[in-house]
């Protein structure tokens, strides 16, 4: 992946190391590790983040340092949130609209949120509340060593995909869900709202990938094989799978690995956000 000439994000809030104390815990309307969390706890990941609690979480003070000059992964993590405001910049100033980029808050262990606490046993996660993506960097030592997804542009794909969480959220997309999700028969049509949010932000990434690299060309040759291996990995079936050793579809939060590798695919052959409407399509 080739971001050599990208500009870092100046959105990006270091609070490692600051030594935040915490309880409660957080949302994740779009943390792609959300299905693990249901796998290891067996029960709704919304239940496991806490959704709409611990509000009181965002007034806590909030530490932040500039990013190290020798610290790569965090300069990386950086130039890649510089590139999702490039392409997002765009996209909204074609459809006459001004882009408001979310923050991106780099933390070990716990920090506060808006939407609670946040724990780096998440994985990564947006929060509304806040518009900040969270991130602890270790979590990519767990895409190489326990999904065997390494490399650059999977790593990508992580921020990129939060990412498109916070244009749901801005797109008014995620409230619909919330309530409509709410208001559904059974857990298991409440399930397929949350697949379906998830598989358009993976579209969504897909969609960041064929702007940038259209703009600067930052793909090489297996970036591409990098992302689909990352979004086959977190699949709910291929989790539970290795969990339990059987999957249980009207459980899933996430989409299946194929339907992951689809919509993301979707979004990176098109580059067209309109070819993303989960909702509305039956062959989801």
């Amino acid at each position: 992946m080739r971001l050599d000439d990208q500009q870092e994000s100046t959105n990006v809030e270091d609070r490692r190391g600051s030594g935040y104390s915490v309880g409660g815990r957080g949302i994740g309307i779009g943390t792609i590790v959300l299905a693990l969390v249901a796998m290891y706890f067996g029960v709704d990941p919304r239940m496991v983040l806490n959704i709409g609690q611990d509000m009181s979480q965002q007034n806590a003070p909030q530490e932040s340092r500039p990013i190290p000059q020798n610290d790569e992964m965090a300069k990386f993590v950086a130039k890649v949130l510089g590139s999702t405001e490039e392409t997002w910049g765009k996209i909204f100033q074609d459809s006459g609209h001004e882009y408001p980029a979310p923050k991106l808050v780099l933390f070990t262990g716990s920090t506060p949120t808006a939407c609670g606490a946040g724990q780096a046993a998440m994985g990564p996660f947006y929060c509304p509340g806040d518009q900040r993506v969270y991130i602890d960097l270790d979590f990519y030592s767990e895409m190489k060593n326990r999904f065997h997804a390494p490399g650059d542009f999977a790593q990508a794909y992580v921020i990129a995909h939060e990412v498109g969480h916070h244009i749901q959220n801005l797109m008014g997309t995620s409230d619909k869900v919330q309530q409509a999700r709410q208001t559904s028969r059974s857990e298991a049509e409440s399930n397929q709202y949350s697949v379906r949010l998830e598989l358009q932000a993976d579209c969504y990434a897909g969609v960041w990938a064929n702007h940038a690299d259209g703009a600067n060309r930052i793909l090489e040759p297996g970036d591409v094989e990098e992302a689909m291996t990352a979004a086959s990995a977190i699949g709910d079936d291929t989790l539970q799978k290795q969990a339990q050793g059987y999957a249980v579809p009207d459980s899933f939060t996430h989409g299946t690995s194929k339907q992951r590798v689809r919509w993301f695919n979707q979004g990176l052959t098109t580059g067209d956000i309109r070819k993303c409407d989960t909702f509305n399509d039956p062959a989801v």
